[in-house]
């Protein structure tokens, strides 16, 4: 935990956890599949490790599409597209 991307990354891979355990454990049957976390998950991964080798601009793009995917894909607090 060196860089602001580690930061960033693992603060938005613990939000995805957390979205899914309590998605997981809600009364209702989950509207989501597991395998919907995993473009995400990848999606950080691949930003901390850009952003790491010094390519922040494409670290930054990347959170970003990260983060859009999680609102569009995802729909965390019933967001509405």
């Amino acid at each position: 935990m060196q860089t602001i991307y580690d930061w960033v990354t693992v603060a938005i891979f613990g939000a995805l956890i957390v979205l899914f355990l309590h998605r997981s454990t809600a009364q209702e049957e989950p509207k989501d599949n597991i395998l919907q976390y995993l473009p995400a998950c990848i999606g950080c991964a691949l930003a901390n490790y850009v952003g790491n080798e010094g390519h922040g601009a494409i670290a930054f793009a990347i959170i970003v599409v990260v983060l859009v995917y999680i609102a569009y894909v995802l729909k965390p607090f019933n967001l509405k597209f």
